[in-house]
């Protein structure tokens, strides 16, 4: 095994994303991510060094909308998953 010059390194760059079969898939789903979730995370609220027990309601807010896509996509499935049965139901009961 070669293990070149070990004083001196030489780096290589990273390695490459592996190509996919379904591009427009690819786009597609990183496309919705973006729109879902286009905000930063928030760093600066986690102080790891420090125990923080508590946040105020600044830190609250801006966790909420860093989470802002996500939960109006939970909302519109959880809405669909109660709505949808319901009409199903609806037309197939009351074929008026």
């Amino acid at each position: 095994m070669e293990l070149g010059n070990i004083s001196k390194p030489t780096y290589s760059p990273g390695p490459e994303a592996p190509g996919s079969s379904t591009p427009g898939l690819v786009a597609m789903a990183h496309g919705f991510l973006r729109l879902v979730q286009p905000n930063a995370l928030p760093v600066e609220l986690f102080n790891f060094e420090q125990s923080q027990s508590e946040f105020n309601q600044e830190d609250i807010h801006k966790l909420l909308l860093y989470e802002l896509g996500f939960l109006v996509c939970a909302a519109t499935g959880v809405l669909f998953i109660i709505l949808v049965p319901l009409v199903g139901c609806c037309f197939c009961c009351c074929r008026c």
